[in-house]
């Protein structure tokens, strides 16, 4: 049996919703936010690895930079 929010349910149940379109909309709003929450995290692995790419970024632009500044100035 799928997930289903109870809550959710009662209340369609209370206002008059049939039983059976009740189930399948609470069990619907159940799954998008299943969905929701793994989007969720995705996006948060995706901010951890832009934070990795600026720091690389900034390591590499600093090998680069010091040296050619290093070069100029002599």
């Amino acid at each position: 049996m799928p997930v289903m929010l109870s809550k959710t349910y009662d209340a369609l149940v209370a206002a008059g919703t049939p039983e059976a379109a009740a189930s399948e909309a609470a069990e619907e709003i159940a799954d998008f936010e299943r969905k929701l929450s793994s989007m969720q995290n995705d996006i948060e692995l995706m901010q951890s690895d832009i934070k990795l790419m600026k720091w690389m970024l900034g390591v590499v632009l600093a090998c680069v930079v010091i040296p050619l500044i290093g070069s100029l100035l002599e």
